[in-house]
This record gives C-alpha cells, sequence and structure tokens, in this order.
C-alpha cells in the first residue's frame, strides 16, 4: 500500500479513477456517512486532503478525473458520495462523471475499480463484499494498461458530467 500511494505523488500529466461500486467502506467517511444518514450538516473538513492532492496536481498542470459506474436508482451511499464528496473534487479541479452501468456493459466495461497513472501504470483496487479496500495491484503491464487506457477513452466518451447528472436527478450538494 505504501508503494501505492507513492504514485500520487510521481505521476507527471494524468490520473483517471473508475470507480464502479455501490458502496465503499472508507474510514474517512464514516461519520460523514453517519451525518448524512441522520439528516446533519456535513463538516467539508474531512475532504481537505483530497482536495489538496487534486489542487497542487492541477496547479502544476496535472489532470485528475473520475467516472462512477452507477446502478439507477442510486444507493443511499451514492447519494451521499455525489452530494457530499464530489462537490468538493470538483471545487478542486477533478473532473467527474457518472455513467450508467447499462450503457458501461454496451462498452464492454467490466466492473473493476482502478487508478490509471499517466497510461504507463495502473493500481487496480481489490475490494471485499463489504466494501472494504483489501488489496491493490499496481503493474505497469502493457496489455492490463493498455485496457484500461481503452476503457477509460470509452467511458469519457459517453459519461455524464457530475453537475449534470445531479441536476437531472434533482440531487443538490450539500458541502
Amino acid at each position: 500500500m505504501p508503494d501505492f500511494l507513492r504514485t500520487f505523488d510521481d505521476f507527471h500529466t494524468q490520473v483517471f479513477r473508475m470507480e464502479t461500486l455501490d458502496f465503499y467502506d472508507s474510514p474517512s467517511e464514516r461519520v460523514p456517512l453517519a451525518d448524512f444518514r441522520e439528516g446533519r450538516p456535513q463538516d467539508a473538513s474531512w475532504l481537505g486532503p483530497w482536495s489538496e492532492r487534486v489542487r497542487s496536481a492541477r496547479d502544476r498542470g496535472a489532470l485528475f478525473r473520475r467516472v462512477h459506474v452507477v446502478d439507477e436508482p442510486l444507493s443511499e451511499y451514492l447519494v451521499f458520495e455525489l452530494t457530499c464528496a464530489y462537490p468538493s473534487n470538483i471545487r478542486a479541479g477533478e473532473e467527474i462523471g457518472i455513467l450508467s452501468r447499462e450503457i458501461a456493459k454496451e462498452l464492454d466495461v467490466p466492473d473493476e475499480d482502478y487508478w490509471l497513472f499517466d497510461d504507463d501504470r495502473t493500481g487496480i483496487m481489490l475490494y471485499g463484499d463489504d466494501g472494504a479496500l483489501r488489496h491493490v495491484e499496481v503493474t505497469t503491464d502493457p496489455v492490463v494498461v493498455g485496457e484500461h487506457v481503452r476503457r477509460r477513452e470509452a467511458v469519457l466518451d459517453r459519461m455524464i458530467p457530475l453537475q449534470r447528472y445531479m441536476a437531472e436527478a434533482g440531487l443538490t450538494p450539500q458541502v
């Protein structure tokens, strides 16, 4: 895991994140998710470290992009993520899109979470059934990386930008 985390510090031009789960169990999200469930206001301070990382990359000319493949109707967790986390990411400079699972299947994009760095490294994220991250497989294998580049291009071409998706779904940012 430490080697994978260093990848966020040594990429050059772009990072892409493919998300496909309806729920992630991240320790940093547990309290904000509980607040969301109870209807309490969101404290955006938990988003600060990620926002700073994205802002710093953007300031040096690098790009962060993300596409989340979703089932509709959205799970409670996805409503939380779209309204309580992603708006802060967008303000920091990350580009985020939403893609329906049906379109992902049409594009032959399997349910696999990964990070793609500079089109030459990928970190395949392996989660348990509970949504908790179990392991990251980092590879520079050109076949695997090439397939992830193909998937990225396919989903970026068909995704709906987050702001438009939220407007169409009647969702309002909470941070």
